[in-house]
C-alpha cells in the first residue's frame, strides 16, 4: 500500500532535492518533511498540497498524493466536450483557427490528438488509415513509416526532438503511458546519447515533402497557466509557423483553393 510519505520522497528525488531544500522552500522545517516521509506524522491535506506545489507535481498526481494521506481528490478531470467546459472549449477552437492557414492541432498528456485546425488535415492524406482511428497519436503519426515519417526530409533530426520531449516529459511526470510510448520508438536509442538543446527545438524546422515541395515548418508550444482542471493541466497547443516566405505561400495557397 503507497503512503503520501513514500510519494513525496519518490517525488523529492525525482527532483534531486534535499529534505532541506523542500522544507526551506515550503517553509517548515527539514525534521518535519523527515516525519512525514517516514510516516511518524499525518499532513493535512493543505500541507500535501503544499509540498507538491513546490515539487511541481502534477494535479494528477496530486490527486494520488491526497487519496494516500487519507483525503479526497481536490482536481476536477472533465472533458473538453463537457457543458461546463464549453468556455474553454471555444476559447481553444478560437486559438486554433485564428492560427490558420497554418497548421495547429491540441494533444493530451498521452500525445493523442485532441482538437486540430482546418490545415492539419492537408498532411494526412498520404497518411495510413490505420494510424487516424481514435484516439490518434502524434508521435506514432509523425515516427511511423506508414504516418508521416516517409515525408519528413529531416527524420534524424526530427526523432531526435520527439525523443528529448518525451524523454523530459517522464522526468517530469512519471507517467507510465509516456514512459511506454518512450520505449515503443526510442528504447533501441539509448546508445546515441546525444540530446537537442532546448533552443533548438524552436529553431529546427520540419522539413515536409508536401505536393512536390519542401515545406519548412517549425512548432511553438502553448500551455495553460495555475490550471485548477486535470484536464488544462495536461493539453498543450502545438502551432506550426512557416519557417521562410516560400513555405508561407504554399499554406496560404493551399488555404485559398479551399476556401
Amino acid at each position: 500500500m503507497e503512503t503520501v510519505g513514500g510519494l513525496l520522497r519518490e517525488w523529492r528525488h525525482s527532483r534531486r532535492l534535499s529534505q532541506l531544500d523542500l522544507a526551506l522552500t515550503a517553509g517548515v522545517s527539514p525534521r518535519y518533511v523527515s516525519l512525514i516521509e517516514t510516516g511518524r506524522s499525518r499532513p493535512s491535506a493543505d500541507m500535501v498540497l503544499r509540498l507538491a506545489a513546490r515539487l511541481e507535481v502534477p494535479l494528477r498526481q496530486r490527486n494520488r498524493l491526497l487519496v494516500a494521506a487519507g483525503f479526497a481528490p481536490r482536481y476536477r478531470e472533465r472533458p473538453l466536450d463537457e457543458p461546463d467546459m464549453s468556455a474553454v472549449r471555444d476559447a481553444v477552437v478560437r486559438v486554433l483557427r485564428a492560427h490558420e492557414p497554418y497548421p495547429a492541432l491540441v494533444v493530451d498528456r498521452c500525445w493523442n490528438i485532441v482538437m486540430v485546425n482546418a490545415p492539419i488535415e492537408h498532411f494526412l492524406a498520404e497518411v495510413d488509415p490505420d494510424l487516424l482511428g481514435a484516439p490518434v497519436n502524434m508521435v506514432r503519426l509523425g515516427l511511423d513509416p506508414r504516418g508521416l515519417a516517409s515525408l519528413i526530409v529531416n527524420l534524424a533530426e526530427v526523432r531526435s526532438l520527439f525523443r528529448a520531449r518525451l524523454s523530459r516529459q517522464v522526468a517530469k511526470t512519471g507517467d507510465p503511458v509516456v514512459a511506454a510510448l518512450y520505449d515503443e520508438f526510442f528504447a533501441e536509442d539509448e546508445s546515441d546519447v546525444s540530446v537537442p538543446r532546448l533552443e533548438s527545438e524552436v529553431a529546427t524546422p520540419m522539413i515536409f515533402r508536401f505536393r512536390g515541395r519542401e515545406l519548412r515548418l517549425f512548432s511553438t508550444i502553448t500551455t495553460f497557466g495555475t490550471p485548477q482542471d486535470i484536464m488544462l493541466d495536461e493539453i498543450s497547443i502545438e502551432s506550426y509557423y512557416p519557417a521562410d516566405a516560400d513555405s508561407a505561400a504554399v499554406l496560404r495557397s493551399v488555404a485559398a483553393c479551399l476556401s
